[in-house]
């Protein structure tokens, strides 16, 4: 399948601006999204593309997780989802030492040096999925004195695969970072055929367990970089990247500290709550909530490929000191948040039951009233995000590890009794209470940074923002 480019180089760096010509005229910015379509339309592939990318690549996982949830019992089930959950907090420590830096660095300060810089994160990604897979093995290694054969296979899948599958992240993000969502989308595409065929494959020869689908993930993510890794602009740069920013080091770390330390509290407002639940109630009642909470990943899988989108334009303006045209795409991105999150959890309240019949056959039909509610944690949730990423891409991560900080001491102190006397409801109510707390702390967090007065006109000075007032014409 051939990659026809969307636009030129100069038109990609004048996405945002389009988003902005169709609302210059409007007053109030919930009026402005409206008047604001014709200039969306125009780009409306680069987004298509994006969802594309994201629900192929995420499509992948979810067919995984319903070919394991029909086929295999809730308690093996349960383990997939536990082992599923540590890699999710790999992920999280990944995304803060390798992701978003590169997200937000590769599209503001070094994009003149994209190249140099694309070499050094390559080679510091290889350095740490040689580190991981280590790591994890020695784990399972230890491990195997204490737990059962079975209990720990998916660990040793996850232990096996969990530097490939992180790298299938790292390259669809590069391609974002390249201003090319069609590359990204290509690679999900090829990474979903291969799972289908392996899937299929393992489904003749009746070996699909919670150990042999780890291996069709990450086969699935080696075929992907094989069709498309190629396209990664690595350049023939004359100097390394740290002969020319021989700083970075340091910039780097004052930025990955704290996200770093945000993505193990981060773990503590949803992934958390699969943890208790293993710990306290049972590996079925993780199975429901781990097949339940699958039901309300789609709608988050649109937010996260549009922030794709969002934080490496986001970083452009900051680094170029457009804050005008910053708090203006933020505030779009929020309105199409609350719509799209909205509309899905009434969508869920109408047939969601429907779909866990359908999807389960019939295995989990007892759970969706769990599903009714749980469908409202993504309206709690993004809100918050669309600030932090906000926040994030004006290179300021202090923000956000305190708002996770937030969330997870409302895991600790309220979500732990919650689970204790209400059981797998206490964790549904428990999630939507950690998420409500992420956003309220950001909210603060986001109003204190970006605050303006009264009509002032916002002005960049330095690494903070003023506000110029404007003259009251009243007055001349």
């Amino acid at each position: 399948m051939g990659c026809v480019p969307l636009l030129n180089t100069d038109e990609l760096l004048r996405v945002p601006a389009a988003f902005e010509n169709g609302l210059r005229q409007a007053k109030r910015w919930p009026r402005s999204a409206v008047a604001a379509l014709p200039g969306i339309s125009r780009h409306m592939p680069v987004v298509a593309y994006s969802m594309a990318d994201q629900a192929l690549a995420v499509g992948g996982g979810f067919l995984v997780n319903i070919v394991l949830a029909r086929t295999q019992t809730k308690e093996e089930y349960g383990m997939f989802a536990l082992s599923y959950s540590v890699f999710t907090f790999l992920l999280g420590l990944y995304y803060a030492a390798i992701l978003e830096p590169c997200t937000v660095y590769g599209s503001g300060r070094y994009r003149h040096l994209f190249s140099e810089y694309l070499r050094l994160i390559v080679r510091c990604n290889a350095v740490v999925g040689v580190s991981l897979t280590g790591i994890l093995l020695l784990a399972c290694l230890s491990l195997s004195w204490v737990v059962p054969h079975s209990m720990l296979r998916p660990f040793l899948g996850l232990a096996l695969t969990a530097a490939v599958l992180l790298s299938g992240y790292l390259l669809r993000r590069l391609f974002y970072v390249q201003r090319r969502p069609d590359l990204a989308a290509k690679s999900s595409l090829v990474f979903f055929i291969a799972v289908c065929a392996g899937l299929w494959f393992l489904g003749k020869m009746h070996q699909i367990d919670n150990f042999t689908v780890f291996l069709v993930l990450a086969l699935g993510w080696i075929a992907a970089g094989a069709a498309c890794g190629r396209k990664l602009q690595f350049g023939r740069p004359i100097r390394p990247f740290l002969a020319l920013e021989p700083q970075y080091r340091r910039e780097h770390w004052k930025y990955m500290k704290w996200v770093l330390a945000t993505a193990f509290v981060f773990q503590f407002t949803h992934q958390g709550y699969y943890w208790l639940v293993g710990e306290f109630l049972s590996a079925r009642e993780v199975a429901d909530l781990r097949a339940m909470y699958l039901l309300v990943a789609p709608v988050e899988q649109v937010f996260i490929a549009l922030s794709y989108l969002m934080v490496p334009a986001l970083s452009a303006h900051y680094a170029a000191k457009r804050m005008g045209a910053f708090l203006s795409l933020w505030k779009r991105y929020t309105l199409i948040t609350v719509g799209l999150s909205s509309v899905y959890a009434l969508g869920v309240r109408i047939a969601g039951k429907t779909a866990v019949h359908i999807l389960y056959a019939g295995k989990y039909d007892g759970l969706a009233p769990y599903l009714f509610v749980l469908a409202l944690a993504p309206l709690l949730l993004w809100i918050g995000s669309t600030m932090g990423h906000a926040l994030n891409a004006a290179e300021k991560p202090t923000f956000l590890f305190w708002a996770y900080v937030s969330s997870a001491a409302a895991t600790l102190l309220v979500g732990i009794p919650l689970v204790l006397y209400l059981g797998l409801w206490g964790a549904v109510y428990g999630m939507l209470l950690s998420s409500a707390t992420y956003t309220l702390a950001l909210s603060l967090s986001f109003s204190r940074t970006f605050r303006s007065v009264g009509r002032g006109r916002i002005q960049y000075v330095g690494e903070a923002i003023a506000v110029k007032p404007m003259t009251d014409r009243r007055v001349q």
